[in-house]
């Protein structure tokens, strides 16, 4: 049985405890702090009932408060300290709720004289509160460890899953073999630049070989490897294709999930049409919180069977590297993709 998970509201992680262990815990409060009355040997059940039922309802409180109160779980920000804003503002807060149910039981049962136990019944009160506090902190950062390492375990999971693809499309047959097929006629052309096309096509490989088991790498890493693809795609598809790169030099030491570039530039050519009569202009350029690669839309005639795992799996690795969440916009002339840019600082966290 599960008594404490996270449920996810639009979209992130809340952390909410089974019901039935917060009434039996405040039950269970409520006749612990009644214990000194009980040995009381002169006391009324109608007393009784009444002490119980303020620890009861101060404990209900106390729990829905503090749970409530508990941040949305991110793998990115996750608090261990015990003594902090939280505690303060819930014993604050506690107090007051505290002074509440004692008046209203004293209005409603004036013949018990709550006025001089009021002091009892506050510093019965902050005991309650901490150490509902406290189990409710335990339990919070036990359940966030195991949280953390579920998601550990599925960003690992992802960019296995990453590089096998990753791996499988850089050593597709066809790019190969469309590769040393713009060699040969280069070659036979006696074409100046076959030598580049050749350094080009292993530096390619290469830097395949060198990031692919790297979560994160510099943009300037990234933009080098984009750099030998984008040489080999003009050398096949020639004034058919275009690329106009900008990018802010203030963010070449952020970063990004490798091949990310690739794959996007891969996907502008696997779905659009790619001709003389009808170049296809992919432009990279950044601004202050994202990398944008832009595309006129031109979709082919008979649409490329996809797997599906281009976009969507570059979705997925920067949910686990970014605060923001990759963005797709689409209209009659354009195809826009924004990554969120990864700084520096996070990298070190990771």
């Amino acid at each position: 049985m599960i008594y404490a998970k996270y449920i996810n509201t639009n979209g992130r992680k809340v952390f909410r405890i089974d019901p039935r262990i917060i009434l039996f815990s405040a039950l269970f409060m409520g006749i612990l702090a009644s214990v000194p009355k009980i040995l009381r040997m002169h006391i009324t059940l109608g007393e009784l009932t009444i002490d119980f039922s303020i620890s009861f309802l101060f404990s209900l409180f106390v729990w829905y408060f503090n749970i409530y109160s508990l941040p949305k779980f991110s793998i990115q920000n996750i608090s261990t300290r015990f003594f902090n804003k939280k505690l303060v503002i819930s014993l604050s807060i506690g107090v007051l709720v505290m002074a509440a149910i004692v008046l209203i039981h004293h209005i409603i049962f004036p013949k018990y004289g709550f006025n001089t136990m009021v002091l009892m019944y506050e510093f019965r009160g902050v005991l309650i509160n901490l150490t509902i506090y406290m189990f409710l902190y335990l339990l919070y950062q036990t359940y966030n460890s195991q949280q953390i390492k579920f998601e550990l375990e599925q960003i690992r999971t992802d960019n296995l899953n990453a590089q096998y693809e990753l791996l499988k499309q850089q050593i597709n047959p066809h790019f190969l073999f469309n590769s040393l097929n713009t060699l040969k006629s280069m070659i036979d052309i006696k074409d100046e630049s076959s030598g580049d096309f050749v350094v080009r096509l292993a530096d390619f490989y290469r830097f395949t070989l060198d990031n692919r088991k790297m979560d994160l790498i510099p943009l300037k890493k990234e933009l080098a490897i984009l750099d030998a693809y984008v040489f080999l795609l003009t050398s096949r598809f020639e004034d058919g294709i275009e690329f106009k790169i900008d990018i802010q030099e203030e963010i070449l030491n952020s970063y990004i999930p490798p091949f990310t570039l690739q794959l996007l530039c891969e996907n502008c050519i696997k779905h659009n049409i790619v001709s003389l009569a009808n170049p296809l202009i992919i432009k990279l350029y950044s601004d202050s919180e994202y990398i944008v690669i832009e595309n006129n839309f031109q979709p082919k005639n008979i649409p490329q069977e996809s797997a599906g795992i281009g976009i969507e799996n570059i979705r997925e690795r920067y949910k686990h590297f970014a605060e923001k969440e990759l963005t797709i916009l689409q209209n009659d002339s354009n195809f826009t993709v924004k990554l969120p840019i990864v700084d520096e600082s996070f990298s070190n966290r990771r």
